[in-house]
Order: C-alpha cells, then structure tokens, then sequence
C-alpha cells in the first residue's frame, strides 16, 4: 500500500460501467486510494442479482443509501434497507438481491486490488448514458472469463434466493 493524494468527486463523477444490470460508478480507484480500497456505487433495479461468489483477496462491504437488498452470507440471509450496513470477509460465500424498486448502495472492498477492478471493467461495459437497460440474464460465462483471468473472484453457483430473480444465461 502507498500514500495517495487527496479524492474529490461530485455526485455525477466518477468511471460507469454497465455491470451485470447495474449502473456501477468507480469513485475511487485501487490506484488512486494507493491499495487501500476500491470505492464502488451501484444503482439497481429490482431483481438484479449475483451469482454465489467469494472474493480471496478482498473483504466486501455494502452500504445501503435507499432501496433495499437481501445479502445471502455463508448460508444465511439478511434484509436491509436504507442505513444498512453489511461486511463480507474474504473468502466467504455470498450473493445478494436487489428487493426494492430500485436500490442505490456503496460497495467498498478492501483492500483496494487492481484485480478486483480489472473484474468490474472486463465484465462491464462503459455507460456513455444512465438510462438503465432492461433486466437481461446474468452472463454467466463472461462473468466466468473475468473472474478467472483476474482471480479477484470465485463463482461457486447460481443465485441462492428463492425470490424470483432474472434466468441465468
């Protein structure tokens, strides 16, 4: 880890990505926080879901600004709304859900690995705009691709929640 300069970003700033049916906004790079983190904000529409995953290297950690999500941890399922926190130590099985209309949360891993946001970029796209597409099946095997070439990631299956969520490709 290194000592970074000072990160100044407005509420439209950042690098978006279209990522697995969220608008995914980069406010602070691994290489901008000098590794310590990597600062992620989500904007999703109902349904949007992961795959049961693990991250190796990284811990993850979510804060809910509005909407509401289901965080399957380790087996177990935890509801939160706005001001809801949730911690997820590298290594651990995990998935969530996204059960509001739309939720809009932070996601912040640490430490902050290029690997991590190798993963985001390879399987997003660049968001020239912020309308949403619709709800699509996740893509499981450019998902697959991107975790395997980064290693940031380990998907271990489909999504866990009985909920009705988006079909996987």
């Amino acid at each position: 880890m290194t000592h970074h300069a000072p990160i100044v970003r407005g509420p439209a700033d950042g690098d978006d990505l279209w990522f697995a049916n969220s608008l995914l906004t980069i406010k602070a790079s691994s290489r901008e926080t000098g590794g310590a983190f990597l600062l992620l904000e989500l904007r999703s529409p109902r349904g949007k879901t992961t795959p049961l995953h693990a991250h190796p290297d990284e811990d993850e950690s979510f804060y809910v600004l509005d909407g509401e999500l289901i965080v399957h941890i380790d087996g177990e399922e935890h509801r939160g709304g706005p001001g809801a926190f949730v911690s997820v130590p590298r290594g651990t099985p995990h998935a969530f859900l996204v059960t509001s209309e739309t939720a809009h949360f932070l996601v912040v891993m640490t430490p902050g690995s290029p690997n991590a946001e190798a993963f985001f970029r390879e399987a997003g796209d660049p968001a020239a705009e912020h309308a949403p597409p619709p709800l699509a099946p996740l893509d499981i095997p450019r998902l697959q691709a991107a975790a395997e070439h980064t290693g940031s990631m380990n998907l271990l299956g489909p999504p866990p929640f009985e909920l009705a969520a988006p079909p996987v490709a």
